[in-house]
């Protein structure tokens, strides 16, 4: 996945075939901002602009700019894969919740 990194927020940048340009879209925020650029630098250039116009929005607005996230999500999974994963983290003397949070970090920090 391609990412890109402005005053710590991030987007993901796809090529768009139809316009020829690069496309970012900024990740985790209450509503949705985008922006497009043909080189690295206008792509920033643009992420910076569309960033500034949605943080001056929400101001105007009273919104955080930013989603919530709780902590909390649900997981559907096959029984056969939940009865496995359960009998690793006994075996371990871990929760599910424990086994299923550690592997959640490995892959996103690999």
């Amino acid at each position: 996945m391609n990412l890109m990194t402005v005053d710590g927020y991030h987007a993901k940048i796809d090529y768009d075939e139809e316009t020829d340009q690069f496309r970012g879209e900024i990740l985790g925020l209450s509503g949705g901002a985008d922006f497009y650029g043909s080189s690295a630098e206008e792509l920033r250039r643009e992420f910076k602009k569309s960033l500034e116009v949605f943080l001056e929005v929400c101001k105007e607005q009273g919104i955080e700019p930013r989603r919530h996230y709780s902590g909390k999500f649900n997981l559907r999974i096959p029984p056969e894969l939940h009865e496995k994963l359960a009998m690793i983290a006994e075996a371990q003397g871990k929760s599910l919740n424990s086994l299923a949070q550690e592997a959640l970090q490995r892959s996103v920090t690999a």
